[in-house]
């Protein structure tokens, strides 16, 4: 690492990773001990509605977690889901719909917000992130599946909120994960970067895409950059992941080596990417540079294979596999 680590302090913390929870689960199953978990005086519920988290107010700080009676007057659950326990008490994820959690934004007591905004504001502790990361997404599958992808039959939550069960064709389904990978190419000192036209303008971040089915995480990292910059890669070095749930996904970072540097931008896909220098880079992270751009906020995935780049430059490349975020 370079000297010039100490210009942009500690290492920051990547959002909705370092999961302390137990899942417990093989308990999922047991009616009897999911009904004694959600009934017992420590449970605590984490309350979603769609994009929505509602958080109470203690003071000058926000708190995600209530007990069970205060989840359940905010109205009635859509599905829940056990999501396991943490420090030996039981959490579990209660759903509203989008409208009845809208309607809580009145509340004094109360912040209703979406959850990108709670990790980048870092509004409450990020122990309790990777949880609520896990309960938002598993209800958003619920709120997606409620008929079979077979035969098109109504489905019906088990498990504990963890599968959902057709009884007119018998299929099982399970919440899914999608793959995608976010890359960094690397050009010895320069690196190359993208904008989306739904970014806040001036933010430049990498490239990323689906993996797609019979493919690596290596091919769909050198597929999705040639497909949007036009750029060949070569090396393919995995960094860290991060799960994203946008709705449902996990990010696999990536550090890659550019073989050629010729952009041919698919402007359907992308607004713009550009060849950036290390010492840019480090401006766009540190928000010092001249024409106001800026690198994605130290929550995601990508802002740290930029700055594990601006760092170490190149050197990235030779790292050990995984060497990820600090």
């Amino acid at each position: 690492m370079s000297d010039d680590s100490s210009a942009f302090g500690p290492w920051p913390s990547l959002a909705y990773v370092d999961s302390r929870l137990n899942r417990a689960a093989g308990r999922r199953g047991d009616p009897d001990f999911l009904a004694a978990a959600a009934a017992a005086p420590d449970t605590r519920v984490y309350v979603v509605g769609g994009d929505l988290i509602v958080l109470a107010r203690r003071g000058e700080a926000f708190d995600p977690l209530f007990r069970s009676a205060e989840a359940m007057a905010f109205g009635p659950a859509v599905e829940t889901v056990f999501l396991g326990f943490a420090d030996k008490a039981a959490r579990i994820g209660h759903g509203l719909t989008p409208a009845t959690a809208a309607q809580l934004k009145t509340r004094p007591d109360l912040l209703v917000t979406d959850l990108r905004s709670i990790a980048v504001g870092g509004l409450i502790s990020p122990a309790l992130l990777p949880p609520l990361a896990a309960a938002k997404a598993v209800l958003a599958w619920h709120a997606r599946h409620s008929h079979c992808a077979n035969c098109g039959a109504p489905t019906k939550s088990s498990e504990a909120g963890w599968r959902r069960d057709c009884k007119s064709c018998g299929v099982f389904h399970f919440p899914r994960t999608d793959p995608c990978v976010i890359m960094l190419a690397i050009d010895g000192e320069r690196c190359l970067l993208a904008h989306q036209a739904r970014f806040a303008a001036g933010m430049w971040s990498c490239l990323a895409g689906f993996v797609e089915p019979g493919e690596t995480l290596e091919e769909a990292v050198r597929r999705e950059t040639f497909e949007e910059a036009g750029v060949k890669l070569g090396r393919v070095r995995y960094f860290a992941s991060q799960p994203w749930p946008f709705p449902m996904s996990l990010m696999v970072g990536c550090h890659a080596e550019a073989t050629t540097t010729e952009l041919a931008i698919d402007r359907a896909e992308i607004a713009d990417a550009r060849w950036v220098s290390r010492a840019e880079a480090g401006l766009m992270l540190a928000r010092q540079h001249p024409d106001k751009l800026f690198a994605p906020p130290p929550s995601a995935i990508a802002h740290h294979l930029i700055r594990a780049y601006v760092e170490e430059g190149a050197a990235v490349l030779e790292n050990p596999a995984g060497a990820g975020a600090r």
